[in-house]
């Protein structure tokens, strides 16, 4: 299936193609290498997504480029495919962008990264615009259900690495 709009990837890159709506939201998660690694592990294996409250049906156990995902809340299904990935020593993360039958168009990244201070952050991006009628009529509180969604990631990323904290 081909993805539903033309700028794939371009979350990578920190840019909103024109005509989408920008999402920015950055939560502190902890600090320290061991809050990182668990952070890192809980966002590339959709752990984060599963205890935010999410159905996650995913073609693997961890997240890669091509892997397809249906995020799921209630009846509404969001089919998606993997965009990109990082593994690197101070950052992970991945975006995922939408296919045919999500209700919105777009690419949505969750990216975990340690500061120069040893603080963990976790940074939700997206560019999106609605797709199917339901969100076209939602209008700004489709937008503020997504926000809220990019805090909640943030509050339970940090509940899953309080343990490593103590």
């Amino acid at each position: 299936m081909p993805f539903t709009y033309e700028d794939v990837g371009a979350t990578r890159e920190d840019r909103c193609p024109p005509g989408f709506h920008r999402l920015h939201v950055r939560n502190r998660i902890g600090e320290g290498e061991d809050v990182f690694r668990r952070a890192c592990q809980a966002v590339l294996t959709w752990e984060m997504h599963r205890a935010v409250g999410v159905a996650v049906s995913a073609g693997a156990p961890t997240a890669a480029p091509g892997v397809d995902v249906t995020v799921g809340i209630g009846p509404i299904k969001a089919p998606c495919r993997v965009v990109w990935t990082l593994d690197e020593p101070r950052r992970a993360g991945l975006a995922y962008g939408t296919l045919p039958g999500h209700p919105e168009s777009g690419e949505e990244a969750f990216v975990v990264d340690r500061t120069g201070d040893g603080t963990v952050w976790l940074t939700v991006t997206a560019f999106s615009r609605p797709a199917k009628w339901y969100t076209r009529a939602g209008g700004a509180a489709t937008r503020g259900l997504q926000h809220a969604y990019a805090q909640r990631c943030g509050v339970v990323l940090r509940r899953l690495c309080a343990e490593v904290q103590e």
